[in-house]
C-alpha cells in the first residue's frame, strides 16, 4: 500500500469509543470523559497537558507539580456499535456509560477533577 492508501483505510476504519480516565497515580485523582475516537482523545489529553493547555486547570496544575509519570491514561470501557444500525448515533450510549462510571468512580472534590454536581 502507498502513503494515500493508507491514510484512507485509517480514515475509514472504525475507531475504539468508550470511556477514559486520566488517572493521578499519585494522589488517587482521576478525570473521567467519553469520546467517540478513544486513542484521539488521549493523544489529545496528553499534548494539551504537555504544552501546558488543558482546559481543567486543577488537573494542569498538578501535572506541571508532579509531572507526567505519575499519571496514567486508562480505558475504562468500549461501546461496540450495533450490527444492524448504519446510522448508529452514539451519544446517548456514551453519556449513560459515563454517568455510570461517574456514578462508580465518583471523581469528585479530594478524588477528582470534577466539580459536583448539584443536588437536584
Amino acid at each position: 500500500m502507498n502513503k494515500r492508501e493508507l491514510v484512507r483505510a485509517y480514515k475509514e476504519s472504525a475507531r475504539p469509543m468508550g470511556i477514559f480516565r486520566v488517572h493521578n497515580t499519585a494522589n488517587g485523582r482521576s478525570l473521567v470523559g467519553r469520546s467517540v475516537d478513544l486513542p484521539s482523545i488521549l493523544n489529545r489529553m496528553r499534548t494539551q497537558l504537555k504544552f501546558g493547555g488543558h482546559p481543567n486547570r486543577e488537573l494542569q496544575r498538578e501535572w506541571n507539580a508532579l509531572g507526567p509519570d505519575v499519571f496514567a491514561f486508562e480505558v475504562l470501557d468500549t461501546l461496540t456499535p450495533p450490527d444492524d444500525s448504519p446510522g448508529y448515533d452514539p451519544a446517548d450510549d456514551l453519556r449513560t456509560l459515563e454517568a455510570m462510571w461517574m456514578e462508580r468512580l465518583e471523581p469528585f472534590d479530594e478524588r477528582g477533577y470534577h466539580k459536583r454536581p448539584a443536588s437536584p
